[in-house]
């Protein structure tokens, strides 16, 4: 069990401490010259023999010190908030208090402490006063003990209401990644770098490799050590020191605000959607106002963007989206608490719903919807039928992994969602939804059948901008495979139709398409200028041109530039000239490319500019290099 103190300066949190562990908690000269904790104190000890190790945070009470409190605050058991008899309940008090329930601390202990200081009158006088700042909140039903640190009274029975905690305690889930808010970082002679926290999740082992975040530097657990004594595996719940190595890893790295991660969980983010509190002394809080954010040992700047109006009123919740000044790492669930911009005093606090938060449609009602899911559901199995039934786009299996801090080999997928494999990795999907985009996707197809009659029909890029579908596109192109799987639309080349859909020359047209054909063929990789090929049938540039343009709306010729065309039978002869050369080299040289094909540079790259343009080619520099999800470049285009 970890246990965290809490209450104004001076109320005696660290004598209370030595008079229950025997052992000091100030520690540093400055602390004992000023009489007073500045710094987070560490305290192991058994409360009784064979009781196992308790793990003690003292915290500092002056409110310029409210931050260091927070860094403690986090991940403990039991909060142990101490009240002096004489003074009785103070602002600290208060503050603190308010902090350890917006943190969702599950269990709390009073120790009315300095009793011996007082008249009997006045401890019940501040026990009541105790009573009614309890009243409305969690901890109504909490212990209270008096106690003097001075002459022992009440420690034992302090104690004993600590070890019966202690026993209704229940171990954490060891389940998901390890994650571990770093709140101090030191050297150690013989060892090297050593950081301590609070693990949060998960479980760790010497000799595994972790993520130190936001940096996404890699490091190595040489040993360990887990309630202060030395251990090969540490698990969520336990204090937790670990001697870490890696590559030019240096002390000056790392600091109080970092993490410790699984590999698998580093992703950092400045965006991040709460559900946020304010508390009811507060005055009303404005949308976008900037606020200090404490979450795990960080304490970062963020502007808080309420989801839901423009205002928050006291007391009151809402959901809203921070937009922090620097990378952050939190899963859902993660409580945090935010503190006016000068870091006076505490505004309220939240519970993190999605740390990966968009930053467009975020007041939409399919994203409140979500929103509204995950504040509300117990569990991810609850979760995941909402999330993706309000998901027009389809979700990410890895996001949700790190969101939730759950792999996917530990899902149980409804019967309604299904996971659809994409070029870019896998995509959860509603399968009514899914069905209902094939159904819009053929719909527009035929919109755009109607309206540009005499073309075949869109590239699979085209399409995909026509559509406005709201997919990223290799989940378009997955859409669209289906299809044509099933041979609800057909492709002729890169051009995608419906399978009734077809294009004709009128009488006229053919007539003349027949007798230019052979000229166009002829001329191979260099074909006529309109004029020439007109001048050598005997008719008008312009009837000639307009032919070839609505050739080219149909496929068989391309518009390379304005009165120069190429037959698709030609072009893509050329397409595998390219493909061969990106073969030998994949940096095509303008030159390597003129010599393939026997033409002048002049020529060869008014080719490779139209490539560039139908996006076939990239140009780098001087030299392309073929893109091979364009459908030219595929094997079926050939």
């Amino acid at each position: 069990m970890i246990v965290g103190t809490a209450g104004h300066i001076d109320h005696g949190k660290t004598s209370l401490l030595q008079a229950l562990t025997g052992q000091s908690g100030d520690r540093r000269p400055q602390e004992r010259e000023r009489g007073m904790t500045i710094d987070l104190g560490y305290l192991y000890a058994e409360l009784e023999p064979g009781a196992g190790l308790t793990g003690f945070i003292d915290v500092p009470g002056h409110e310029k010190f409210t931050h260091n409190m927070l860094a403690g605050a986090q991940g403990i058991d039991l909060v142990l908030l101490v009240v002096a008899a004489d003074d009785g309940v103070m602002p600290q008090t208060r503050e603190h208090l308010a902090i350890v329930e917006l943190l969702g601390i599950p269990r709390a202990l009073v120790a009315i402490t300095k009793c011996d200081r007082v008249e009997a009158g006045r401890v019940e006088e501040v026990q009541r006063q105790v009573l009614d700042l309890l009243e409305a909140g969690p901890f109504a039903e909490a212990p209270i003990v008096i106690v003097s640190s001075v002459s022992g009274q009440g420690v034992d029975q302090l104690r004993e209401a600590l070890l019966q905690v202690q026993r209704d305690v229940q171990v954490r889930s060891h389940e998901g990644g390890f994650r571990l808010a770093i709140d101090r970082a030191f050297s150690v002679a013989g060892a090297g770098i050593v950081v301590t926290g609070t693990a949060l999740a998960g479980e760790v082992s010497v000799g595994d490799k972790l993520t130190l975040a936001p940096s996404g530097k890699s490091v190595r657990v040489r040993g360990l050590h887990a309630q202060n004594q030395t251990a090969e595996q540490a698990f969520a719940g336990q204090r937790v020191a670990l001697n870490l190595s890696g590559e030019r890893l240096e002390l000056a790295q790392i600091h109080r605000g970092q993490w410790l991660l699984a590999e698998w969980l580093y992703a950092p983010t400045q965006r991040i959607d709460i559900e946020f509190q304010l508390l009811p002394g507060e005055r009303t809080f404005e949308h976008f106002h900037p606020v200090h954010v404490h979450l795990g040992t960080q304490d970062v700047i963020a502007r808080v963007a309420l989801l839901e109006g423009s205002r928050l009123s006291p007391g009151a919740r809402m959901f809203a989206q921070l937009l922090i000044n620097a990378p952050v790492h939190a899963v859902q669930g993660d409580r945090l608490i935010l503190r006016d911009s000068s870091a006076q005093r505490t505004l309220g606090g939240g519970r993190v719903l999605d740390p990966f938060a968009p930053a467009r449609q975020r007041r939409s009602p399919e994203r409140l919807a979500q929103l509204q899911a995950l504040a509300s559901s117990e569990s991810f199995e609850q979760v995941l039928p909402v999330l993706v039934d309000h998901s027009a786009g389809g979700l990410d299996p890895q996001r949700l992994e790190r969101q939730f801090n759950r792999l996917r080999s530990t899902w149980a997928l409804p019967e309604n969602v299904r996971l659809i494999d994409t070029r870019q990795g896998p995509v959860l999907f509603n399968v009514q939804r899914w069905g209902q985009l094939k159904f819009t996707l053929l719909e527009q197809l035929a919109k755009f059948h109607a309206l540009e009659p005499d073309q075949m029909g869109p590239d699979r890029d085209r399409l995909r901008r026509f559509s406005a579908l709201p997919l990223e596109r290799s989940t378009f192109t997955r859409l669209l495979d289906e299809l044509r799987d099933t041979g609800a639309i057909t492709a002729s080349g890169p051009w995608l139709h419906l399978p009734d859909h077809q294009v004709r020359l009128n009488a006229e047209d053919e007539m003349l398409w027949q007798q230019l054909q052979p000229v166009f063929d002829h001329g191979g990789f260099d074909p006529p200028w309109v004029r020439d090929a007109a001048k050598a049938l005997g008719q008008d540039d312009a009837v000639v041109r307009l032919l070839l343009r609505k050739l080219a709306r149909l496929g068989l010729m391309h518009q390379v530039v304005r009165d120069l065309f190429l037959s698709d039978v030609q072009l893509r002869r050329m397409v595998d000239v390219l493909l061969n050369l990106a073969k030998e080299n994949p940096q095509i040289q303008v030159t390597t490319f003129r010599d393939a094909l026997g033409l002048g540079r002049k020529r060869c790259i008014q080719f490779l500019e139209y490539f560039d343009r139908i996006g076939l080619t990239r140009r780098s520099g001087e030299s392309r290099q073929i893109r091979y999800d364009n459908a030219l470049a595929s094997a079926d285009a050939h």
